[in-house]
């Protein structure tokens, strides 16, 4: 087996890829050790003291450590062991099999058809770009023309995720939604 790296923007954060489906019903976070129970994989990752978050992608793993910690060179070796063993061993990737995000907290039923614009333009524009940048992002709403996204994986607490979220996101939905008159992240 052959497991592939590749940097983010976030410096914090590497994405690898093993060359085979990640996780095919969708992305799954683990921001912290205590989401990561539900999963063999991602508790092994959170088992190293220099990790601080793990992402799921359909085809990819991103790993993020800590602020300080040690460099890549040294903590990459570990992590390749890691996925290599997991997927070897022919382990599940999650005890349950609730892969995919939160769904999205009530919006208006007066909304459906811009929900429903706004949601296209996100999976077939946004998270495809995102996802080769080691993220994700996921709908959480839309009210009073506010988009609310919540960004995952390397996104998560990356120094461009800011200006990804009001340049880029925000400037494509404004232009293709005219309802839409704000993005934030949540």
């Amino acid at each position: 087996m052959f497991i592939q790296t590749e940097r983010t923007p976030n410096p914090a954060t590497l994405k690898f890829l093993p060359g085979r489906t990640v996780s095919a019903n969708g992305t799954v976070d683990f921001p912290d050790p205590e989401t990561a129970e539900r999963s063999p994989l991602a508790s092994a990752l959170f088992a190293l003291s220099d990790v601080t978050g793990v992402f799921f992608g359909t085809d990819f793993i991103a790993v993020t450590k800590a602020e300080g910690s040690a460099d890549w060179a040294e903590l990459k070796p570990q992590i390749l062991s890691i996925i290599m063993q997991h997927f070897t061993s022919g382990a599940p990737l999650m005890f349950d099999q609730e892969e995919a995000g939160d769904l999205p907290e009530g919006d208006d039923p007066a909304d459906a058809d811009i929900i429903a614009q706004i949601r296209e333009l996100i999976d077939t524009r946004v998270r495809p770009a995102v996802a080769r940048d080691g993220g994700d992002i996921i709908y959480r709403g839309f009210r009073e023309g506010v988009v609310y996204l919540r960004m995952q994986g390397a996104c998560s607490g990356c120094p461009s995720s800011t200006m990804t979220l009001k340049n880029g996101i925000e400037s494509l939905l404004r232009h293709y939604v005219p309802e839409v008159t704000e993005v934030r992240a949540v």
